[in-house]
């Protein structure tokens, strides 16, 4: 994608300087920081602090750091013990994402088939490549199969502006290319499809307002950013045609879990009979479960991520302290919608219900 012309993503690899290389997005939308990768240590902290996030980013940065920790200094890239330890570590920087483990055992399992340093150190840096260009291409093509259901939305409204509501950031950020749930969004906009965008604020960190914002302000579409709590008010005045969100893991029956809020915005369009879709890459199913509120994990974050606030005061980047400085707090950083709230998923092989069986038959080889 193109900020202020320029082609940019958010992790790549510097030939030149051999390092993996990150936008870092706890200082945007006011500063845009690049940050360098060399250690494992590097790559949790960047993981654990939210430098990088979204899923199929936290996927892809996790695929990088195999390869980190085959090359940091003192490395033992030939000891099949340290390098599964240390992807062991990458692995537990975050508990609620799919594609963290999903990347790091897919490098991994091209590593152990290496014998030779260099050889292994080759054969992990060509798949991690691999996963964040086929990852660039899933988002691709889920705009493409997305974008249809924008256009029947635009014939059906004569033309008129088509309101979509997002939750958290779901763009490029938080992807390689495109987004998920933006993806379709980005192809209709750049096939002259009036959008809008009720851009979530996204609380406690505000990836909606910070993130998602910048990104639609930067290709040029119109947004606006609304308070969390602002969904269900303006989905029963009529104010949204369609509800549109990521996710960090999904079962294979259906259930979604994504960035807290997403729940309540699932009832709101149901009792409105507002379709609430789904977007992601099929590196985000969760294949060995089926029930997503007893089994998948929910991370539970810092507090002070909802005790403070960050903004620009003056110029300079500021934490400020909202509640009273006794009072606890309790950071539950998703929740997990139910697959009777998804209208359908928008996968890089199509759109699907939100059953088991559809799923599968978007995915036989998973059966």
């Amino acid at each position: 994608m193109k900020v202020d012309g320029k082609e940019m993503r958010p992790i790549w690899f510097e030939k030149g300087l051999q390092t993996v290389q990150v936008i870092d997005q706890r200082f945007l939308p006011h500063q845009l920081i690049i940050k360098d990768l060399k250690t494992v240590d590097d790559t949790i902290y960047a993981i654990k602090e939210m430098v990088v996030r979204g899923a199929p980013l936290i996927g892809a940065t996790g695929a990088f750091g195999v390869y980190i920790a085959l090359v940091q200094e003192n490395n033992k890239g030939t000891d099949d013990n340290y390098i599964i330890t240390q992807c062991n570590r990458l692995k537990d920087a975050r508990p609620t994402a799919m594609n963290l483990f999903w990347g790091v055992d897919r490098v991994l399992s091209e590593a152990l088939k290496q014998g030779n340093y260099e050889n292994r150190v080759k054969a992990v840096l060509d798949e991690a490549l691999k996963v964040i260009e086929e990852e660039a291409v899933n988002c691709q093509k889920i705009g493409e199969y997305g974008m249809p259901i924008i256009e029947q939305i635009s014939k059906r409204k004569n033309n008129a502006p088509v309101n979509i509501l997002t939750h958290c950031n779901a763009g490029w950020l938080a992807c390689i290319e495109y987004g998920t749930a933006t993806a379709p969004i980005y192809t209709a906009f750049d096939s002259n499809i009036d959008v809008h965008v009720w851009v979530d604020e996204t609380r406690p960190l505000n990836q909606g307002s910070r993130l998602t914002a910048w990104e639609l302000g930067k290709h040029g579409v119109n947004h606006t950013i609304i308070t969390d709590n602002a969904g269900g008010h303006i989905m029963q005045h009529n104010m949204v045609d369609l509800v549109i969100v990521g996710t960090d893991r999904t079962t294979r029956a259906g259930d979604v879990a994504n960035k807290i809020g997403t729940y309540l915005k699932a009832l709101a369009a149901k009792d409105n009979n507002i379709p609430f879709y789904v977007a992601l890459p099929s590196s985000t199913f969760d294949w060995d479960i089926t029930d997503g509120i007893a089994d998948i994990p929910i991370e539970e974050r810092d507090p002070d991520e909802i005790r403070y606030a960050q903004g620009l005061v003056n110029g300079k980047l500021e934490n400020v302290l909202v509640p009273p400085a006794q009072s606890r707090a309790a950071n539950h950083a998703f929740d997990v919608t139910p697959a009777r709230l998804v209208t359908g998923f928008i996968t890089e092989r199509g759109v699907c219900r939100a059953t088991e069986h559809d799923i599968l038959s978007l995915f036989p080889e998973k059966i």
